[in-house]
C-alpha cells in the first residue's frame, strides 16, 4: 500500500453491521468489484422486482465509506477524513454515456467509477484535496470534515449544469455507505493515486 494513498473503511454485509472489517484503498475496492466476490449477489439483485431490491441489497452486499476511516459507522465514529467523496447517480437513462462523460470531465479527475448494484446508476469517486488546498489559506478554521458538504453541493451543482446529472443528496453525509457490486468494467485511474 502506498502510504500517501487515501484509506477508508470497508464493512461486511449486512448494512446493520457498523463495525469496519478493514481500512482499504481505491485499488483494494477496484480489485474487489472486478473480481467475482459480488458476482452472484449482483446478478440476483438485478433479477429481482424493484420493490425487493433495497432489502436484498442491505443484507447481501459488503460496503465502504469512501470519505473516511471509522471506529464505528456513525457521525461520532469518524476517525479521519480520507479526502475522497463518492457521488451516486441513480436511474440514469444512458449509464454508458454518463460513464464516458464523467471519465472525461476536465475539472474533476475520476479516481474510481463503477456501475451501481442495480446496474442503472453509477458511483463516481473523486478527490476533494486539491480544491480544499486552494481554499485552506482563506478559511484557516476549515478542515476536510467541515468542507465535505460544501464541496458536495458545489460539484453537484456543476454536474447538474454541465451534464444534467443529479447526484443523490445523501452523499453529503460523510458516513454514507456505498454498496460494492460486481463490475468487471469498472474504471480506476491508477495514474493519479
Amino acid at each position: 500500500m502506498n502510504p500517501s494513498e487515501p484509506t477508508f473503511s470497508m464493512f461486511l454485509a449486512p448494512i446493520a453491521n457498523t463495525s469496519p472489517k478493514a481500512a482499504v484503498t481505491l485499488r483494494d475496492v477496484f480489485s474487489y468489484i472486478t473480481s467475482d466476490v459480488a458476482k452472484d449477489s449482483t446478478s440476483r439483485l438485478r433479477s429481482l422486482a424493484a420493490e425487493q431490491r433495497a432489502k436484498f441489497k442491505a443484507s447481501h452486499f459488503d460496503y465502504c465509506t469512501f470519505s473516511g476511516i471509522y471506529s464505528k459507522r456513525s457521525g461520532k465514529g469518524l476517525v479521519s477524513h480520507s479526502g475522497l467523496i463518492c457521488f451516486d447517480f441513480d436511474h440514469l437513462t444512458d449509464v454508458e454515456a454518463s460513464f464516458s462523460t464523467l471519465i472525461l470531465d476536465r475539472y474533476f479527475p475520476t479516481l474510481l467509477l463503477f456501475r451501481s448494484p442495480s446496474g442503472d446508476g453509477l458511483k463516481w469517486v473523486i478527490s476533494m484535496r486539491e480544491a480544499f488546498s486552494h481554499r485552506a489559506p482563506y478559511f484557516p478554521n476549515d478542515n476536510l470534515i467541515t468542507y465535505h458538504s460544501f464541496f458536495f453541493s458545489a460539484v453537484a451543482q456543476y454536474l447538474r449544469d454541465a451534464y444534467g446529472l443529479e447526484a443523490d443528496e445523501q452523499c453529503k453525509d460523510i458516513s454514507r455507505a456505498c454498496f460494492l457490486p460486481y463490475d468487471p468494467n469498472a474504471y480506476l485511474n491508477a495514474n493519479i493515486l
